[in-house]
């Protein structure tokens, strides 16, 4: 899932240029290869901050059955320099329903993207992963440890528990 940055820019560039997606009519991406990432100045900028995304209806496809995979992923994030653009991210992980993955890859690839990307002070991500086969699987990543006076709190995705 590497980005291209668009019109050549490297993703410091693109940073410090205008959003290309927000306040535009803009058709999901293709594939998550495609998807661009913005990325605008962190507007609290030497502040010690979490910022959290919260995606329920995640889907993405088997990569052997081509059926639906559904997840609720929370994004955990201590922005540095720049901040991701919400729209860009909702894009992004919108390019995933027709994106053939195991639930390992595609959570920590877009953890590993974020972080590769936007550089944060730190990321974690969290895929809770509803059943299929009767096995829910939950798959965590995280960039490194988290700063020793941030904030993180828990999640707040309950484990599978079933019908009941």
């Amino acid at each position: 899932m590497e980005s291209t940055p668009k019109n050549g820019e490297s993703a410091d560039a693109q940073s410090e240029s205008a959003p290309a997606f927000l306040g535009k009519d803009t058709p999901l991406p293709a594939s998550p290869d495609e998807a661009q990432l913005d990325y605008v100045p962190n507007p609290r900028l030497g502040s010690l901050y979490l910022v959290r995304f919260a995606a329920p209806e995640f889907t993405s496809l088997c990569p052997v059955t081509n059926q639906p995979d559904f997840a609720h992923l929370v994004i955990d994030y201590a922005p540095d320099e720049t901040i991701v653009e919400s729209k860009s991210l909702k894009l992004f992980l919108g390019s995933f329903r027709n994106h053939n993955g195991f639930h390992e890859d595609v959570t920590v690839g877009i953890g590993q993207r974020l972080a590769k990307e936007m550089k944060p002070k730190w990321l974690r991500i969290g895929g809770y992963w509803y059943p299929r086969g009767g096995i829910p699987i939950d798959v965590f990543w995280q960039s490194s440890t988290p700063p020793a006076d941030l904030w993180v709190p828990e999640q707040g995705v309950g484990s599978y528990r079933g019908r009941g």
